[in-house]
């Protein structure tokens, strides 16, 4: 029964819609209705301005790390931490306060990877740019970096957590799925154009 409270508690934590709450707030903006209309810190920073992007950044990222954190330090258990992280996760895709929507995860998960392993998280956030440098997609780079990270648990020996980061790169593909088909089809945006796509939330 505690560990069901734990994981409700975690989920209504990772549904806390810091986008909208940061941009109405400061700058009377809903950002569900301007710019990409995602509440992740991309469009936030477009909308209202860099210093409200990188709080929205820093708190979707402590809300991924702080309950992934906490739960390694009471319990040792794999499967506590992983079911832990996706409750996390899950409330941030799909939020309570937003009747099911939500934004893609991607700060939120770098926050439970942040928890799980330091140096893991080092590698795929240093793949993750290089690819955005490249290329010049955030959504690519995004997508690397979940892509990257069970390979790098497995090369580092965090052979408890490769399950929960495949599941978490399958919920993150699936966010992404409109941005995917935009790179197919030569229609997404670039991060280096003002109207860049949001895609880091």
């Amino acid at each position: 029964m505690v560990s069901i409270i734990w994981l409700g508690l975690c989920y209504l934590l990772g549904s806390l819609p810091f986008g909208v709450l940061v941009a109405t707030n400061f700058c009377r903006i809903d950002p569900r209705y301007q710019g990409s209309k995602n509440v992740g810190a991309t469009n936030v920073a477009r909308l209202c301005g860099f210093r409200y992007g990188i709080t929205v950044l820093v708190l979707d990222l402590l809300k991924g790390f702080i309950p992934v954190w906490v739960a390694m330090q009471f319990s040792t258990s794999v499967i506590f931490i992983s079911l832990t992280a996706l409750a996390v996760i899950i409330g941030h895709m799909y939020s309570v306060f937003l009747y099911g929507k939500g934004g893609k995860g991607v700060a939120t998960t770098v926050g439970v990877f942040l928890a799980l392993s330091t140096t893991v998280t080092a590698w795929a956030l240093g793949i993750c740019l290089a690819i955005v440098y490249l290329t010049g997609y955030v959504a690519l780079g995004s997508l690397a970096l979940v892509t990257a990270a069970p390979v790098l648990f497995l090369l580092t020996g965090n052979f408890g957590y490769i399950l929960v980061s495949l599941i978490i790169m399958a919920l993150v593909f699936w966010r992404h799925e409109e941005n995917i088909h935009r790179v197919l089809t030569g229609q997404e945006n670039s991060w280096r154009c003002s109207s860049s796509e949001a895609t880091v939330n």
